[in-house]
């Protein structure tokens, strides 16, 4: 059973609905989904599935396809098992030959492609040959690859220079979980959280399936923090260094640019994180830096009216930025230890930017509720440090509107509804006469609250907020 993907499995059913033959690339971070996703969609339709194992010497990952091909079709039998990754092709070539006739599209599923190709290996190029000289021609079938290094997908299949050059037909990165398909799942799994419960735990899994797979019925948001986060033997205590090591070779240094963001939540310069880190600028950072933008760690914001080189990376990460603040050296065998945990002043600190992630993860609808999805904008930051006459200012979303308006989108974490105070406005109108004194833009500024809870509509409020998107609208 699929829960939520909707527009994903919309592609799938144009997938299968094609003339001529696909090559499809699926790519997200680890943990997102995307081996069940392809399995209970294309289901019966799957004559081949082969996935690559995690550090493991060629010579067996060729037996282990064999021994896969073998159970899948049993004339396998009386072949030689491959000695190569070309040997490999030819034997799946020879039985998917026998699909020729079939007019129903067939699919060979191929999980874990980074883990294949290592070094000396020929894994590519026994690959290209294969689409190039046969899955091509085969209008029938459907070659789905999967990975969870989306830079590796990106170098070696999207943007390959050899063999594979725009031979990819279809791709799809594959996202966790939005907060409405959240919820479906936690109604699936008889999950009796509020709205607000599940943003809770969101705001520390995000939308990563197989997280939110651990959660058991019957307990409360603090007591499913306690058990996944800070008991010895909990699915998140000491996920941390194993995802980053599945995914990347060197992991140590894409640890370090986490480690680095995370101390600053608002985000880094490139300069302002190589001056933390202490490092040059050389390739080896700028292809961390990118292998992390490109899996969903890290988000590259434009500051707003400034060059690209001024670009503010930014960690959106949930569980990443939860670990390092939080789990980090408090896993025991205590009890209610996030209880304690979350009474401290980081703990305020830390919701209000989870949430401002949750806002940036979800712009989507946040442009939907606004009714502009149809309206073309840029979505930007900007930080003002002050100066003899204006006081600073840090806006973390803005949202530019090419129908000539500017949306500055204040996030407000609250568990009750949000009452606007006079200074709390004038604080508002403060930011947003700055922003149009230094930006000197000819556009209208105006001011969206982003709550957790509806507004209390006072004078306050109907004197600058300009309209709020609540918490409930982007379920």
């Amino acid at each position: 059973m699929v829960i939520g993907r909707e527009q994903e499995q919309a592609a799938f059913k144009k997938w299968m609905q094609s003339t001529q033959a696909e090559f499809a690339v699926i790519y997200g971070r680890r943990r997102v989904g995307k081996t069940h996703l392809v399995q209970e969609y294309f289901g019966e339709h799957i004559v081949f599935s082969f996935t690559g194992s995690y550090e493991t010497d060629t010579a067996i990952q060729l037996n282990n396809f064999y021994v896969e091909l073998k159970r899948t079709w049993a004339m396998a039998e009386t072949a030689k098992a491959p000695k190569n990754w070309s040997e490999a092709f030819h034997l799946l070539t020879d039985y998917l030959l026998t699909f020729k006739q079939k007019s129903e599209k067939i699919v060979v599923f191929l999980d874990e492609l980074p883990w294949l190709d290592r070094t000396g290996a020929g894994f590519i190029s026994a690959l290209s040959y294969f689409w190039n000289q046969h899955g091509a021609r085969m209008n029938n079938l459907i070659l789905i690859t999967c990975g969870s290094t989306a830079s590796w997908i990106l170098r070696k299949l999207l943007n390959d220079k050899g063999g594979l050059h725009n031979r990819v037909t279809k791709r799809m990165e594959l996202r966790p979980f939005t907060l409405k398909e959240t919820e479906a799942f936690c109604q699936h799994k008889n999950l009796k959280f509020t709205q607000y419960q599940i943003t809770q735990l969101y705001m520390i899994m995000g939308g990563v399936p197989f997280y939110w797979q651990a959660v058991e019925q019957g307990k409360s948001v603090p007591q499913v923090i306690d058990q996944l986060c800070f008991e010895q033997n909990g699915l998140l205590a000491n996920e941390f260094k194993s995802l980053f090591q599945s995914l990347f070779k060197n992991a140590e240094n894409h640890i370090s640019v986490i480690e680095a963001l995370a101390q600053s939540p608002y985000g880094l310069t490139r300069n302002q994180l190589l001056e933390q880190l202490k490092i040059s600028n050389g390739g080896s950072f700028v292809r961390v830096v990118e292998q992390l933008t490109d899996c969903g760690f890290v988000k590259a914001l434009a500051p707003f009216g400034k060059k690209t080189k001024e670009t503010v990376f930014r960690i959106i990460d949930f569980y990443s930025i939860f670990y390092i603040k939080f789990i980090r050296g408090n896993v025991s065998n205590r009890t209610n230890v996030w209880q304690n945990l979350s009474n401290s002043a980081a703990y305020l600190s830390w919701t209000g930017y989870a949430f401002e992630n949750i806002c940036l993860t979800h712009l989507q609808s946040i442009h939907e509720v606004l009714g502009i999805s149809g309206i073309y904008t840029h979505v930007s930051s900007y930080n003002f440090k002050g100066d003899d006459v204006l006081s600073g200012i840090q806006i973390d979303l803005i949202i530019d509107r090419n129908d000539g308006i500017i949306n500055l989108c204040e996030a407000k974490f609250t568990n009750k509804e949000f009452t606007l105070t006079k200074d709390y406005t004038t604080d508002l109108r403060r930011k947003r006469t700055v922003f149009q004194a230094i930006t000197k833009t000819k556009k209208m500024v105006t001011t969206v609250l982003l709550t957790t809870y509806p507004a209390m509509q006072n004078t306050y409020y109907n004197e600058e907020v300009y309209a709020e998107v609540s918490l409930d609208r982007l379920f």
